[in-house]
């Protein structure tokens, strides 16, 4: 037990304790004395009969208390460190703490106990009681934000057990809150629990006090904090002010940590079995209804659902017409192949912009690729899957496209827009049943540059009148500017047969005639 000193309130108590019938080991006990100073005062007290009858007045007893003990009735005038005053000033300015004033002050020949030194210390700088200033808000003026730990749920998507977390609202003013269970604290969850928790409230609060986790605060700062361009967009979308706390400094958002956060702790998932994310979802929300919501508030004195019905919901801004788009926004290089990578899918932006970073919006149903100076240079439909190409041929070099993206469909619409005489010649070599024609026709498409459409289609047509659709017939056509030339009358022709040379000529050397040279 401490041996701390007594003084006549101590006394007076252990004689109000004895005459109750208490021991002196149970008294030493609850009011941390020395067993053996409750026994020296129990001694002194049976001796001077106050134990029995009637106690005298205060003032009596002080009296014989300090004829008594007149060492311990008197206060000591002067601390045994008084003498070492200013060094111990001069020690305290530079930051030394008591145990090494003790030390030095033993070099010095100081023979007190570190209590004196304490106590000394404490009378030069007097302790600052820690005053706590509660700040109340108006209805609808803000909303406290916070993640807590909720321990192990089951992932509805693999059957596995997984961390989880407990993303909670509460309103500053009526306490009325919002609990949601989720997987991880990445943007895209952050944002749609916000989404949700507005919704669950049917207004949004005019500020948002928040804790400086990364998915709302890139630089936790309390000059300049850096929001998330993403949570950025979301509050300018319902029109809400972010509200960073000081880092370090959970009290500032109390209202959340020990009545949000806690509280579902404490008791939502007090004594709970583990369950599966979903079902947990579900249970929560009729607690915030009913056992968080109809409960007697311990500062407000009132039930917080009754508080929000009555007061705050309507002094909440209406939600707009839209729920926010989920946009993540994230930087990405733009690659060699014109694409950045974005959630394992592929966007192409302007090939001149190759080697740059880029800032990358990806919201719901678009994508869209911004410059660093915040220029608009790509929009694409968002990806389904991973893996997945986005491309837009302008992205692309102009010398790269052709092989790209013909195939046998769209050579035929192009040579379709070109003429039928063209798409005669493209039908002719496509046809091709050995050879693949799909580079000679893309060839031939560029000749269109040099000599254009109308002389292209031209050649076609003389080189489907001689019967001879190939691509070095129409490029030697255009070279020589044959195009034009009128076609040579048909020749007569012999009469059909099956060989040119008659059979005498071919067979006959074999019967003795004149031989075929």
């Amino acid at each position: 037990m401490a041996n701390r000193r007594t003084n006549l309130m101590d006394v007076r108590e252990i004689i109000h304790r004895l005459r109750a019938g208490n021991s002196k080991r149970k008294i030493a006990q609850e009011m941390d004395l020395n067993w053996r100073t409750v026994k020296k005062y129990a001694t002194w007290a049976e001796q001077e009969q106050l134990l029995t009858g009637e106690l005298p007045a205060l003032e009596e007893l002080q009296q014989r208390f300090v004829a008594a003990f007149p060492k311990t009735a008197t206060p000591q005038n002067q601390s045994s460190v008084a003498e070492h005053r200013e060094y111990v000033i001069q020690l305290r300015k530079e930051s030394v703490e008591i145990a090494a004033i003790l030390q030095r002050l033993q070099e010095r020949g100081y023979k007190g106990s570190y209590a004196s030194v304490h106590r000394f210390v404490r009378k030069l700088e007097p302790l600052t009681p820690d005053v706590t200033v509660r700040v109340e808000r108006r209805p609808g003026e803000e909303a406290q934000v916070d993640f807590g730990y909720a321990g192990r749920m089951v992932d509805p998507a693999s059957g596995q057990e997984r961390r989880a977390w407990a993303f909670v609202m509460t309103l500053s003013w009526s306490r009325h809150q919002y609990v949601e269970f989720v997987f991880d604290q990445k943007v895209e969850t952050w944002l749609r629990c916000h989404r949700n928790a507005f919704s669950f409230f049917g207004g949004i609060p005019q500020r948002l006090v928040i804790d400086n986790l990364k998915a709302a605060i890139i630089r936790a700062c309390w000059d300049d904090p850096q929001v998330q361009q993403a949570y950025r967009e979301c509050a300018e979308h319902y029109g809400f002010l972010i509200a960073p706390c000081r880092p370090y400094t959970p009290q500032h958002k109390g209202k959340v940590e020990k009545g949000g956060v806690h509280y579902v702790k404490r008791n939502f998932l007090g004594g709970r079995t583990m369950t599966s994310l979903i079902q947990a979802n579900r249970d929560v929300r009729v607690w915030c209804e009913t056992t968080a919501g109809e409960r007697i508030h311990g500062t407000t004195r009132e039930q917080p659902r009754v508080r929000f019905r009555d007061v705050e919901q309507a002094r909440l801004r209406p939600l707009p017409e839209t729920p926010y788009d989920l946009a993540i926004w994230k930087v990405a290089k733009l690659h060699r192949d014109c694409h950045v990578i974005f959630d394992n899918a592929y966007y192409s932006a302007p090939f001149r912009l190759v080697g740059q970073q880029l800032r990358v919006r990806g919201g719901s149903h678009a994508v869209q690729i911004y410059t660093t100076d915040h220029q608009l240079v790509a929009t694409h439909d968002r990806a389904q899957q991973a893996g997945e190409r986005q491309t837009h041929p302008a992205h692309l070099p102009p010398e790269k496209l052709p092989g790209l993206y013909l195939d046998r469909s769209l050579c035929m619409t192009v040579a379709q827009d070109i003429g039928v005489a063209t798409t005669g010649v493209v039908k002719a070599l496509l046809d091709d049943p050995v050879l693949d024609r799909l580079p000679t026709v893309q060839r031939l498409f560029k000749l269109r540059d040099p000599f254009g459409d109308q002389r292209l289609e031209a050649a076609c047509a003389r080189a489907l009148h001689f019967d001879d659709p190939s691509y070095m017939t129409v490029k030697r056509i255009l070279t020589k500017g044959q195009e034009e030339l009128p076609s040579p009358p048909p020749t007569r022709s012999a009469p059909a047969s099956a060989f040119v040379r008659t059979a005498g000529e071919l067979v006959g050397h074999l019967f003795g005639g004149a031989s075929w040279n």
